[in-house]
């Protein structure tokens, strides 16, 4: 049985945990199955352990390969685009500062979407490297010992690791004002149906992403190019309107970033009632627009969007 005290120091350790887990898995739902392992194994381990933190992290990494190797098999048969699971919150206000674990976490760089969208494109051995050296600091001892290879094959996993996140070059995070300053455009742009005022606002190599997971109707393939997407957002849109369907949207966070949390109120069973919007914003304009439509993905959302902390901005 653990101790009182053991609890604590893991409990304590748990934002922390999660943390840890999303970034290699981008499932919370996986996250937390993989902390609760983890916290079987401390139960038994935890008066022997001298650094917990770091003998946690090796414990959750490890548990963390199994489920990528096994996710990697998965999405061989997943229909269309896949993306993370997004960490939805509502915007904080001014330096207020965290109320939740869950918003401390998201203010991380590596947990933002754009960066997990290019992880998820590395073996789990190269993402595993890159996460617990260029991210948490961990030695490449540390890294071996996760990966079960030598010190010399986790610097080349994670050397490739890195050499990919290079290529893909993921937008950087902008500071807050200015991203909600670019979504006020686009929303502006969108309510009012203009298309030459959109694809201004969009970056001309543009792309969207849209994982409706076979389950409900969403682009199947990725979309490139201002005027491309701007049409089928503006689409999505009037289709809507032709069909008298409700639409609100309501400025989020997503994983620390500015987003929209969509409601549609449609009969028609194969139409996402809920989903989330990322965006990613480079040199002013929308570089990458993330479309998380899967309703497996989106199971931690309230149905009900809630009333917004602040009326002072334009969206809210």
């Amino acid at each position: 049985m653990v101790s009182d005290q053991a609890a604590a120091v893991f409990d304590d350790l748990r934002p922390y945990l999660h943390g840890v887990a999303y970034r290699l898995t981008s499932s919370w739902a996986d996250a937390e199955d993989v902390v609760s392992q983890a916290w079987a194994r401390w139960s038994g381990h935890a008066e022997a352990v001298d650094d917990p933190r770091a003998w946690l992290t090796r414990v959750v990494a490890r548990l963390a390969v199994d489920h990528l190797r096994s996710a990697r098999v998965r999405r061989e048969s997943y229909v269309g685009p896949w993306l993370p699971e997004p960490l939805v919150s509502m915007p904080l206000l001014g330096s207020s500062p965290p109320v939740d674990p869950l918003d401390a976490i998201v203010t991380e760089e590596s947990v933002r979407l754009a960066f997990l969208v290019v992880l998820d494109r590395l073996t789990p051995e190269q993402r595993v490297a890159v996460v617990l050296h260029d991210v948490l600091g961990a030695g490449f001892a540390e890294v071996a010992d996760v990966l079960g290879c030598s010190v010399q094959a986790a610097r080349q996993h994670a050397s490739r690791g890195r050499r990919r996140v290079d290529i893909d070059d993921p937008p950087p995070r902008v500071a807050a004002e200015s991203g909600w300053q670019v979504l006020d455009e686009l929303a502006a742009a969108l309510r009012a149906g203009d298309t030459a005022r959109l694809v201004g606002i969009l970056a001309p190599d543009v792309v969207l992403t849209a994982d409706g997971a076979g389950r409900v109707t969403s682009a199947g393939r990725p979309i490139t190019g201002a005027t491309e997407v701007a049409r089928f957002l503006l689409g999505l849109l009037g289709q809507a309107r032709r069909h008298g369907m409700g639409v609100s949207i309501e400025p989020v966070q997503v994983n620390g970033d500015p987003g929209f949390l969509v409601h549609l109120d449609s009969p028609r069973p194969r139409d996402a009632r809920l989903a989330v919007y990322a965006y990613a914003v480079r040199d002013g304009r929308v570089a990458q627009i993330y479309a998380v439509l899967a309703p497996d993905k989106l199971t931690r959302i309230q149905p009900t969007a809630g009333p917004p902390r602040s009326s002072t901005h334009p969206l809210r």
